[in-house]
């Protein structure tokens, strides 16, 4: 089969990409990147205006699986006094013109890498598929949106659609909240954060590839909503604690009760980053692992270890 991979110069999916160069049953594999010019190990092509309004000549022409990665992240304050509006031109509507460009060129099966925060943001019991979705921010409200829009092009095309929510993924050079854990643990930055006792589920990038893989030709995952994990949870304090070991570092986290930090936090106005660090939010993987019999090829420890160990990278 062949494969387009959306975002391919991005975290994952340059990650992605080279794993499907040496997986059986895959003949070929295209990125559609912004910039052509991007080094990677794999062909790209410019994704045009693709995401604008579905024009971009050639770029699935006899392709039978797409990997719709790419999306926006982040609206900058003060781009847009409604970041709902921005999020949905590119997530939802950007994602609807991917798709429906895929099926006008033959593609059988649309897997749509989405969020868990579609789920909900805390929970104080695992996460599943069947939970009510639960966005509580613009981003995993698009993120729901271009989901449904996805399912109704499945139901009236004939386009298989797989859905993968991952939790926060980590691997070598991550980016965002787990990318600023590694910067304050490398910098020996003393963290008030020693009496953590949350539980939060994680995905090695490594896990996440191999469900994506598992994905691309399984005849269970059509019409599917899978979420993503290393199925092990870990609190704050365990997580900054196996980065150190990882790094080869020192720890320095001082026992600080969370109540007192939760406090702080809304006195200055941080309550969401306490949250993101304090809170619970866990998921349960066991429908990935039911009907696709799909496991977590490594731990939560080895993959923080691969996260500094750059010959063992993808």
């Amino acid at each position: 089969m062949n494969v387009v991979i959306t975002g391919a110069s991005g975290f994952i999916g340059s990650a992605l990409g080279n794993a499907l160069q040496n997986t059986d049953g895959v003949d070929g594999v295209v990125g559609l990147v912004r910039n052509p010019k991007d080094e990677l190990r794999f062909p790209t092509k410019a994704i045009g205006k693709l995401f604008e309004n579905g024009e971009c000549p050639g770029c699935f022409q006899g392709s039978d699986v797409v990997i719709h990665l790419a999306g926006l992240a982040h609206v900058s304050t003060g781009f847009s006094s409604d970041p709902l509006t921005e999020f949905r031109r590119v997530n939802v509507a950007g994602t609807l013109n991917v798709a429906k460009a895929a099926f006008a060129a033959g593609v059988r099966r649309f897997i749509f890498v989405s969020s868990i925060g579609v789920n909900g943001e805390l929970n104080t019991a695992p996460f599943t598929e069947n939970d009510q979705p639960n966005p509580s921010n613009a981003y995993s409200q698009s993120k729901w949106e271009a989901e449904q829009e996805l399912f109704d092009i499945a139901s009236s095309s004939g386009m298989e659609v797989v859905i993968i929510r991952p939790p926060l993924v980590y691997g070598p050079n991550a980016p965002g909240k787990f990318g600023s854990l590694v910067k304050w643990v490398g910098r020996g930055v003393p963290l008030p954060l020693g009496a953590t006792d949350n539980k939060r589920s994680l995905v090695a990038l490594d896990n996440l590839v191999d469900l994506i893989l598992t994905c691309i030709d399984h005849p269970a995952a059509p019409n599917q909503v899978f979420l993503a994990g290393d199925g092990e949870d870990i609190s704050t304090t365990q997580l900054l604690r196996s980065i150190g070991r990882a790094m080869g570092k020192p720890t320095w986290l001082i026992p600080v009760p969370m109540g007192m930090l939760m406090f702080g936090a809304r006195l200055l106005g941080k309550t969401g980053v306490a949250q993101s660090l304090l809170g619970s939010l866990q998921v349960d993987i066991s429908k990935a692992r039911n009907v696709l019999g799909w496991e977590p090829p490594i731990s939560v420890e080895e993959g923080l270890r691969r996260c500094f160990d750059l010959e063992n990278v993808i």
